[in-house]
This record gives C-alpha cells, structure tokens and sequence, in this order.
C-alpha cells in the first residue's frame, strides 16, 4: 500500500488553556493547570492532522496505538500551548511519531506516539461483530 506519506512530515496545532483543559475538570488533579490528559489529547490530534491527507485522498483514517508521554511542567490557564509532530518513520501502515508541546516560556511536554492507518468502514464493522 503506498500511502504518499514522507517521513519528515510536520505539523503544529495551538490550544489556549481553558477550563475545560484542566487537571480539575478531567479529574486528573485538583488544580485549575493545563491537564495531562489534555496534552495527551493535543498531541495525538495534532499527529492526526498531519497526516490528514490520508482521508482527503484515499478515505482512510489512523488511530492511535501507543503514546509514551513526559509532561514537563505545568501550565496555567489562559496561556497558549503550542504543539508540533513530527512523522519520524513510515512502516507499511504504522506512523511513528515524536511530538513536542510549549507554552509561553518553554517546553511542556514531549512524547512518541504511534498510529495504524485504518479503513474507518472495515474498522467499524469489525466491532459489532
């Protein structure tokens, strides 16, 4: 399967931090700061539009397989996250990934993330059975 996809690929996405993004709204912690689970959500959006060409041209998708994440420091509301990934390796249908996210004075957060190209209508169907 020839996917058009070149490793090097780069893509950047920002978020400013409200409160739906907080380590107290996901339950996550207690406090009104930029949230785990939402970086982690940030970064695989982000390695899913880079590589969006993929449902434009051929109607495939990707879905995340495996996320190895280091949160750095904290970040308080208002701020703006800016997050970038890079397409690191190309192996048939698995994408491997390196992503990194900043806020206003620097790095937050870094990860490698891992997904699958899929065919969302086979995909699903597979589920229901």
């Amino acid at each position: 399967m020839n996917l058009e996809l070149q490793e090097g690929i780069l893509h950047q996405e920002t978020k400013i931090v409200g409160k739906n993004d907080t380590a107290e709204f996901y339950g996550s912690g207690n406090l009104e700061v930029f949230a785990t689970p939402a970086m982690v959500a940030l970064m695989e959006f982000t390695a899913l539009k880079s590589v969006s060409v993929l449902k434009e041209k051929h109607g495939l998708d990707t879905v995340g397989i495996e996320i190895n994440v280091k949160h750095i420091k904290a970040t308080p509301l208002g701020d703006t996250i800016k997050c970038i990934s890079k397409l690191v390796k190309v192996d048939g249908r698995a994408l491997d990934f390196e992503i990194e996210a900043f806020d206003s004075e620097g790095k937050i957060g870094i990860c490698t993330h891992k997904r699958f190209v899929i065919d969302p209508v086979k995909f699903m169907a597979k589920l229901r059975k």
